[in-house]
């Protein structure tokens, strides 16, 4: 069954070979500042779990193309909340995070191009796409990523570049991805609950002789970083949910 997301569908190319590997236990931000946020890219929770990715310079062409696969998963700590990934074999990028900005462009994505490169893209939607665009770098080149869902289990990123004195975008590249194996964290209203985000709960974690459920990494390490804490959160998150069905 085909599933448009409306709203912001984000991602941009890039994840890795495990979610664990992602730094998503630092401390330095305050909890109320990554519960906007969860609560700001909810509907994009679907981006968490496992991918793997074909790329090509070229559409319906394999000359340049490559594969990678990407793991992603919650960072609910440290200076930038949100979804975070990283990418492994992959040509545009090697990890990113996204996260939410301001009014005029609600969504960011903090790209790491390689070892020395960041790239900042900001943007919002677009009909059923997310549309993100970077300031001119160095070299006055303006880059734009254009994410669009073809199901909750598919989604195509188009990464274009243009002069910055130019209106006209050029094709960089295409990246197909197919999430692998089963749905890790589109909440579907079956199964347990993640206490932390409301996806779809996968992963066991234990507080006070009591069994809940989290669905990633990032939100099994902010648990037992403060599972009082989660668990408070998750009870009031409940309570509102409760009546605004009144």
């Amino acid at each position: 069954m085909r599933t448009r997301i409306t709203g912001l569908m984000i991602a941009a190319v890039a994840w890795a070979t495990a979610a664990a590997c992602l730094d998503l236990r630092a401390k330095d931000s305050p909890s109320g500042d990554a519960s906007q946020v969860i609560s700001r890219l909810k509907p994009y929770q679907n981006l968490v779990g496992e991918w793997r990715g074909i790329g090509q310079p070229r559409r319906g062409s394999n000359q340049g193309a490559w594969q990678e696969t990407v793991a992603s998963a919650w960072q609910i700590r440290g200076e930038h909340p949100g979804i975070a990934w990283n990418v492994t074999e992959g040509k545009l990028w090697k990890s990113a995070l996204l996260t939410t900005g301001d009014e005029t462009s609600p969504f960011v994505l903090r790209a790491q191009i390689d070892d020395q490169t960041e790239r900042v893209y900001r943007g919002k939607t677009d009909a059923d796409r997310l549309v993100l665009e970077s300031p001119a770098d160095a070299a006055g080149i303006v880059h734009r990523l254009t994410v669009t869902w073809l199901s909750s289990d598919r989604v195509v990123f188009l990464a274009e570049k243009r002069p910055d004195q130019q209106t006209f975008y050029q094709r960089v590249a295409e990246v197909a991805y197919q999430r692998q194996g089963t749905r890790l964290a589109a909440k579907d209203g079956g199964g347990p609950e993640c206490v932390v985000t409301g996806g779809v709960g996968t992963i066991e974690v234990k507080y006070e002789g009591k069994t809940y459920y989290v669905c990633c990494t990032g939100c099994r390490d902010a648990f037992n970083d403060d599972p009082k804490g989660i668990l408070a959160e998750y009870v009031e998150r409940k309570k509102q949910e409760a009546e605004k069905k009144k």
